[in-house]
């Protein structure tokens, strides 16, 4: 009961990680702290009068029983950093959040990683992003990332075609942000954990979201960098890395590429060039786990269309056509049944490219 008393403090307005471990120390109890009187709370020397008056305020507003029913029936979990289940490597650095909230297990393992980039990731860039994920899940890694659109949610799809994955947000764990990424956030709660620091019903916003990736990077052993522009978020991850002598690890694109030109940069100041799971894997002693069949078992037409669709740059169907000299009608068929098994993804203007998958390159 202690862990809702200590998530109860945390949600007034002024107690931070700093005032609320103080709070703690003092009173020997979050339940203590939350019931004790006005002259005790002066005496402590741990809230000055205004947050004192918030504290007091929100104790008549805020009932602690009734939350944790609440939570409970939405399977809503509080990990604190005073519990043996809290994670190891966060736990280790410079400000661990005092109170982790979750939906799903947490991981019991120190072997996560994280994959991070841009939001406007290109077509080569979430497939990258995906097959290495998927590389590193088969490795028995859980895979870390932030949940937004473009290179975070093509990780978290890529990890959960082999194994566990992370999500952690910059918004309640109740809330879906972004909206489209409800249905990937239930998925992950089954086969990983959801997490933030922040608690329940509490909205997106946007300082938020830099404070965020100091947990991504405090609960892995390294980052992965896919597609970073110079002013990408993704970079503040790995300034939390540095901090935190964690591993950089970052994959090349096109020079010509704006969104690559983080990552380059990376890469000139040290970071690891990755052009596969096992690049980021033998640093940890860790041999890749290859698929037991990466047949796709094509007919021969199937192959011809697969065969001449790039990881990267989209092609037309007209471009399909000329390149597999089939009809037509014939490869629009072909397209459609490649894209319902998951070999094939439509980008925008009806273009094509391949898709990786773990096994296939």
């Amino acid at each position: 009961m202690d862990r809702i008393y200590l998530a109860a403090l945390q949600m007034i307005p002024g107690i931070g990680n700093v005032r609320l471990k103080n709070l703690i120390d003092y009173f020997g109890s979050a339940e203590q702290a939350w019931r004790a009187d006005r002259r005790d709370l002066f005496l402590c020397g741990c809230l000055d009068e205004r947050v004192t008056n918030s504290l007091l305020l929100g104790r008549e507003k805020i009932d602690v029983a009734a939350l944790a029913d609440k939570w409970q029936k939405a399977a809503i979990n509080i990990c604190t950093i005073y519990d043996k289940d809290y994670p190891s490597l966060l736990l280790n650095t410079y400000s661990p959040p005092v109170v982790l909230y979750y939906r799903g297990s947490l991981p019991s393992t120190e072997n996560m990683l994280a994959v991070v980039g841009s939001r406007h990731a290109s077509p080569y860039g979430k497939n990258v992003a995906n097959l290495l994920s998927a590389e590193l899940a088969a490795a028995g890694f859980w895979v870390v990332s932030g949940a937004a659109r473009g290179i975070d949610t093509a990780a978290h799809l890529g990890a959960l075609s082999c194994g566990f994955t992370v999500a952690v947000l910059g918004c309640g764990v109740d809330v879906s942000y972004p909206p489209e990424n409800a249905k990937l956030l239930a998925s992950i709660a089954e086969c990983g954990a959801v997490i933030s620091e922040h608690p329940p019903g509490t909205a997106p916003c946007p300082g938020y979201f830099p404070a965020r990736n100091r947990i991504i990077n405090g609960l892995s052993k390294g980052v992965a960098v896919v597609e970073a522009g110079e002013k990408s978020g993704a970079l503040i991850t790995v300034d939390c890395a540095l901090e935190e002598g964690r591993d950089v690890f970052a994959v090349p694109g096109s020079i010509f590429s704006q969104g690559s030109r983080g990552t380059h940069r990376l890469i000139k100041q040290g970071a690891k060039l990755v052009e596969c799971g096992n690049d980021i894997l033998e640093e940890y002693k860790i041999a890749l786990v290859k698929g037991q069949d990466s047949s796709l078992n094509l007919t021969a037409e199937e192959a011809a269309v697969y065969d001449v669709l790039p990881y990267d740059m989209p092609i037309s169907l007209e471009e399909v056509v000329q390149y597999s000299k089939l009809v037509p009608a014939v490869v629009t068929y072909i397209l459609l049944q490649l894209e319902l098994r998951g070999l094939v993804a439509v980008q925008s203007g009806q273009r094509y490219t391949r898709t990786a998958r773990e096994g296939i390159r």
